[in-house]
């Protein structure tokens, strides 16, 4: 068995692809360990950083990102997810260069929610940077038919800062605040909104809140990930008639 983080096995475990960040990874946070009832292995991608990836969205990216998860699915990983949902960019390259599961982006969760609301609602997306979040991400997922309507967060001080130009530490309340502001201003402009995804992979610390102060079901990177590893690992039933 190779050794995971926080000294889990990478043998079973879903692999995830990281960003090259120095942000603070904190529980529900997609790179924090303790997120999981599972093993989890990450494997941060040198280079890629988030200027790379979601401002510039840099083809060169892909190569290392191919590399990384052959490498993750050589070692035992039962699947393969990422830290960035803007890696939708990648998907098919990914999926098609392993023989595992590969979820790039929370966003693969779209048509899912599309098809448990009314054909008269929409999908509400929240973003960390709405322009840099459009047709080529949709495209690559499958989603670029579905009814969506986006919100990003670029007027969010602190999650700005944190997430999208690095800064080392983090205000878990002020993020909360600016999250829950966020999903509020979403659905208050648009009331036909029916589900939220989350599309970045910090945001999943603040989605029981989000959720709480929209009243509405709330889909993040997690959720992807957990459903799928219940896909991979399915358990006996056992009891009385």
């Amino acid at each position: 068995m190779r050794e995971g983080s926080g000294g889990r096995t990478t043998d079973g475990a879903i692999g995830i692809l990281m960003l090259d960040t120095v942000f603070p990874r904190i529980p529900g946070d997609v790179g924090n360990a303790s997120t999981y009832p599972f093993p989890v292995t990450f494997r941060i991608v040198k280079g890629a950083t988030v200027q790379r990836v979601v401002k510039e969205a840099d083809p060169a990216l892909l190569a290392p990102f191919i590399e990384a998860a052959q490498e993750l699915e050589r070692e035992g990983v039962r699947a393969i997810s990422t830290s960035c949902g803007f890696l939708a960019m990648f998907h098919q390259e990914l999926v098609n260069a392993v023989k595992i599961p590969v979820l790039t982006s929370s966003l693969l969760q779209v048509p899912l929610v599309a098809s448990l609301i009314g054909s008269n609602q929409k999908v509400g997306i929240l973003t960390a940077r709405a322009e840099s979040l459009g047709p080529r991400h949709f495209r690559a997922v499958g989603i670029e038919d579905y009814p969506v309507v986006v919100q990003g967060m670029e007027g969010a001080r602190e999650f700005t800062e944190v997430f999208i130009e690095g800064k080392t530490t983090l205000d878990v309340e002020k993020i909360k605040a600016e999250m829950v502001e966020a999903a509020v201003m979403l659905v208050q402009n648009h009331p036909e909104v029916g589900g939220i995804v989350l599309e970045c992979t910090n945001m999943p610390p603040y989605a029981k809140a989000v959720q709480e102060a929209v009243r509405l079901p709330v889909f993040d990177i997690t959720t992807l990930i957990k459903y799928t590893y219940s896909a991979l690992s399915r358990q006996e039933f056992s009891g009385g008639t």
